[in-house]
């Protein structure tokens, strides 16, 4: 198993500021880091070897907009979608980055009032689809994400995002797993972790609370149960938000803090996640 953290805990635009706290989260025993993707004129290939010389792997995460929706009904902005995706898959094979996750099949945080019709969902897989082919020229894997019902209407449960990526039926195009989501919109964890199959590419590990893993709501033994009973062996990756960046608190709804330090926050749940996989490895 690999174990990363997602630096949106600090910040949305990865940076040399950062470096030391990369450097503190290499020491601590993450194999990884999940870089923002959002601001596609950093030089990432720089980055990408300053985080070779701390011993960090990297995977990325990135969203879309109702500006460049690619499920929108209007030609032009599906596009833009797609076109945008392909260039954020290029800065991701600039930085090294194995795997982009996210919901970037569609527009977060709009809603139309109703759930995916046939045409929006034939318009995502096409999308998509055009998007996985960019990805396999440039050998990054991309990881679908599925977001529950106040953030998303395309895709909210793991059965849908499996589907959708079978749909897509590209090698590049998986999908990913997320416990804050599965939390509020599964019934069953197990149900929802072996709906992937060999489609599923990343799990992100992340409390009902957002903060530190391990200390809220999430049933735990269900996910981790599942995660070992499917053999999944990719990365686990800590998802937290906290206020240290004003937009995204107010973008992840982050009003109070839930946690001592980050940190302090990257450490207890490295520990959690690799004491319960241990637990189930019978090491």
């Amino acid at each position: 198993m690999l174990y990363g953290m997602n630096l949106l805990l600090w910040s949305g635009e990865v940076t040399e500021d950062l470096l030391p706290i990369c450097e503190k989260l290499k020491a601590m025993g993450f194999d990884g880091v999940e870089i923002p993707m959002f601001n596609l004129d950093l030089d990432y290939t720089k980055l990408g070897k300053q985080l070779d010389d701390l011993g960090l792997r990297r995977t990325a995460v990135t969203i879309r907009n109702l500006e460049d929706n690619p499920i929108s009904s209007e030609a032009a902005v599906r596009a833009k979608g797609v076109e945008l995706n392909k260039k954020t898959l290029d800065c991701c094979a600039a930085v090294g980055a194995e795997t982009l996750v996210g919901p970037y099949h569609s527009a977060i945080g709009h809603f139309s009032g109703a759930g995916a019709t046939a045409d929006e969902w034939q318009w995502g897989v096409d999308s998509i689809r055009a998007t996985a082919e960019h990805a396999a020229d440039v050998g990054v894997r991309m990881g679908m994400e599925a977001l529950n019902r106040f953030e998303c209407y395309f895709l909210n449960c793991h059965a849908d995002s499996a589907r959708f990526a079978r749909d897509v039926d590209h090698p590049a195009c998986g999908i990913m797993y997320d416990t804050f989501h599965a939390n509020i919109e599964e019934k069953s964890m197990r149900d929802a972790v072996l709906a992937g199959g060999d489609k599923l590419y990343h799990i992100h590990i992340s409390e009902n609370d957002r903060s530190t893993p391990g200390t809220g709501g999430v049933n735990w033994d269900e996910n981790f149960d599942a995660i070992a009973e499917s053999g999944y062996d990719g990365w686990l990756v800590i998802e937290a938000f906290g206020l240290a960046l004003p937009e995204i608190a107010a973008a992840t709804k982050i009003w109070r803090k839930m946690f001592d330090t980050e940190l302090q926050l990257s450490e207890n749940g490295l520990n959690f996640m690799k004491s319960e996989m241990e637990k189930r490895s019978g090491s």
